[in-house]
């Protein structure tokens, strides 16, 4: 959604008219029907959802994950045409997934994935549990040659024994093990340098390093 089509001497008039405009669908297309010049719109009758907001584009994506979500990515007659990376299949050992999507390249050695997107290229250690969250993955592999030559850097992806409910993870993260991200409704917007907490979903920003055994968010009712 979101696509305009203007004629460019009516674009620049309108800019020139209203200078201190800056959203089409909210200002400057009503003002134009206002003001008389001929608009048209085609009326879009498939799929489709907000994704404004970090609760909107979190409850998107994992609707995916359902079993018969409202978007489905594997219909015959509307095919999804993804951008090809050439990597390797998804390698999973000794994980329990429920309703969950892993996309190629990653490593997965979690105890369990319940209700998650995993992007490309992500690792996630053993005994890792996670819940209701979104890993974007990461843009390259980390080569295992790095991982031992620095044994004392936490390495690229999800680190053993950590736990991860009501989260979004973003890209080339290194969390630690034994950490607890933990978003819910009752925890306050925040932020931090390596996270943020909106709308009780905790957002651990790209690049961030969690240390072993951080706990983020609210951990009421839980055993530590």
């Amino acid at each position: 959604m979101g696509i305009y089509i203007f004629n460019r001497k009516l674009l620049n008039d309108l800019f020139d008219t209203y200078p201190n405009d800056t959203d089409f669908g909210k200002e400057l297309i009503p003002k134009a029907i206002q003001g008389g010049y001929k608009v048209a719109s085609y009326s879009y009758r498939g799929y489709w959802t907000d994704i404004g907001t970090i609760a909107s584009f979190f409850d998107a994506n994992l609707s995916l994950a359902d079993p018969i979500p409202e978007f489905n990515m594997f219909d015959e007659n509307n095919m999804i045409y993804t951008r090809p990376r050439m990597l390797p299949p998804a390698k999973i050992s000794g994980t329990t997934i429920k309703h969950s999507i892993v996309a190629e390249g990653s490593i997965v050695h979690a105890e369990s994935l319940e209700r998650c997107i995993i992007g490309v290229r992500s690792r996630i250690g053993k005994g890792a549990r996670l819940k209701n969250c979104i890993t974007m993955g990461n843009d390259y592999f980390q080569t295992l040659a790095e991982i031992v030559l620095k044994p004392e850097e936490i390495p690229m992806g999800i680190g053993e024994g950590t736990y991860i409910e009501q989260a979004i993870i973003d890209k080339d993260c290194r969390i630690g093990k034994n950490v607890i991200i933990r978003g819910t409704e009752n925890l306050p917007n925040s932020e931090s340098s390596v996270h943020c907490s909106v709308d009780g979903i905790i957002v651990v920003k790209k690049g961030a390093v969690i240390p072993d055994g951080s706990i983020i968010g609210d951990v009421t009712g839980m055993k530590v």
